[in-house]
């Protein structure tokens, strides 16, 4: 893993935005990243105050474990994880040297494997892909409040 930013805060005012980023090159770099974002969101509690619930950690977690791991499974070379936090939500974004759109299967109980987008498009409020100069951006948004659940 190599960090490419981290903690920047900045954006309107009145408005925290922080975020942090890193490139991925191995099948191990996946538990990294998982810890990139629990590591992430539990700073965003102690230092900038900002409740993050079980819930919505588990979730993103959740998200950036499928996105990275679909990005070094199904495209060559590195992998690049954003997250960010603007309005009370994490937009989670993967970058991949491929132009090929994922599929994102309709939900069959009886199929063995490729849940993943599915799971990710379920818990995610907003789920897109867009095809960049050279590759493709996936981006996922989970708001980071949930008011029946416990935070960090």
């Amino acid at each position: 893993m190599v960090s490419a930013a981290q903690n920047r805060d900045q954006g309107p005012p009145g408005g925290l935005r922080v975020g942090v980023a890193a490139a991925f090159e191995g099948a191990a770099d996946i538990a990294e990243a998982r810890t990139l974002a629990r590591d992430f969101l539990a700073s965003l509690q102690a230092v900038h105050g900002v409740p993050v619930s079980l819930r919505a950690a588990g979730m993103v977690e959740l998200v950036v474990s499928e996105l990275v791991t679909n990005a070094r499974k199904y495209a060559p070379g590195p992998c690049l994880l954003d997250l960010e936090v603007t309005d009370g939500a994490v937009q989670v974004s993967v970058w991949d040297s491929s132009t090929t759109p994922p599929s994102v299967l309709p939900a069959d109980p009886h199929r063995v494997g490729q849940h993943g987008l599915e799971l990710v498009v379920a818990v995610s409020e907003t789920f897109c892909v867009h095809q960049e100069p050279v590759g493709k951006r996936i981006t996922a948004t989970v708001h980071l409040a949930d008011t029946t659940r416990r935070t960090l």
